[in-house]
């Protein structure tokens, strides 16, 4: 680390001094004992700026506050039927780890529906996947690898994309923005697979508009991606949808069900909603666990988010006219509200 750098996360932590004592102990249970590296991070999002890395860790503290962040894991999303309902449109995953020991979280981009439940319910389900990540996989993978691990890899699958996807693409730019003000730095790179012409289209639209920092870790890989994501990861820690070349489906496995880190069978997501059970029973000691979501505040999007969601918008726009299928995207207009 430069002299410089340095030099920013000692006034950052004498700023830290100063917040209130509540803050104090929510910034406490996010560092989970390495203050220093979630100040790095923080900065590294706001380009070593101190004042505006200052800023928005204070606001997201404020929001850990406000939404009662640190108890999420012990608000299960229950009937457990509502819960699979939510893991089956919300194809999200922990496949197992890189060499270097970083958790390889997959993603069905494609193929997600986010139609079986209120849109509530997968805010509620991304950040308790963060949480869970934070509090519990990377200390375990530090341990484990004798090393501080901090981050992840991610794998997005964009098998089935579809002109459809207009319809969520409010929901993503909220997770994706909830994301960038409160877990910044948290992926180490993105790989994408299986894309279609679809994506391709928009990428080609979408990659000037992002930072440099954030195009870097953006790679996209040749069909499902197997040869090169083996370079970095054994073949069991392969996300089911890159075991084969024309893998198709995100949502099914050769192997069954549990192969398939997706489904609530699978071990990941089996330990996930016990952990956020048990800590349920603990907190509500003796009182029935409440049902319904948890309403998380939605943060105001960032101007250059709103100006990626309507590229994505016109480009796909724009696909549906070449393809003649204009009626066919007829309201599905992404309206703010």
């Amino acid at each position: 680390m430069s002299n410089v750098h340095e030099e920013a996360i000692k006034t950052f932590l004498s700023l830290m001094e100063n917040v209130n004592e509540i803050m104090k102990g929510t910034f406490q249970n996010m560092h989970n004992g390495y203050p220093t590296e979630t100040l790095g991070r923080f900065l590294k999002a706001r380009d070593w700026d101190v004042q505006k890395a200052y800023k928005m860790l204070t606001d997201c503290l404020q929001w850990r506050i406000q939404n009662e962040i640190d108890n999420i894991l012990s608000k299960p999303i229950i009937p457990a039927d509502l819960y699979r309902a939510v893991r089956d449109s919300q194809l999200v995953g922990l496949s197992g780890y890189s060499k270097e020991g970083l958790p390889v979280i997959a993603i069905g981009v494609g193929l997600s529906t986010y139609d079986k439940a209120s849109v509530n319910y997968y805010v509620q389900s991304h950040i308790q996947m963060n949480e869970y990540r934070d509090r519990v996989v990377l200390p375990a993978a530090t341990e484990k690898y004798g090393r501080h691990i901090s981050t992840c890899l991610k794998v997005l699958d964009m098998t089935g994309l579809k002109l459809s996807a207009l319809n969520q693409i409010k929901l993503l730019t909220t997770i994706s923005t909830i994301d960038d003000l409160n877990y910044p730095e948290k992926t180490e790179t993105y790989y994408i697979v299986n894309a279609p012409y679809i994506f391709s289209a928009c990428w080609k639209a979408v990659k000037p508009l992002l930072q440099e920092r954030t195009k870097r870790k953006v790679q996209v890989l040749q069909g499902c991606g197997r040869d090169e994501l083996l370079k970095i990861m054994d073949y069991s820690s392969l996300p089911h949808f890159c075991r084969k070349e024309g893998s198709g489906s995100s949502r099914n496995s050769s192997n069954g069900t549990v192969a398939n880190c997706f489904s609530l069978d699978n071990t990941y997501h089996q330990q996930l909603y016990d952990y956020i059970k048990q800590q349920a029973t603990l907190t509500e000691t003796g009182r029935p666990i409440k049902q319904g979501s948890v309403h998380v505040a939605f943060p105001e999007l960032a101007p250059e988010d709103v100006k990626i969601a309507n590229t994505i918008e016109s480009e796909f726009q724009k696909l549906a006219d070449q393809n003649g299928i204009c009626n066919s995207v007829n309201g599905l207009k992404v309206t703010g509200d």
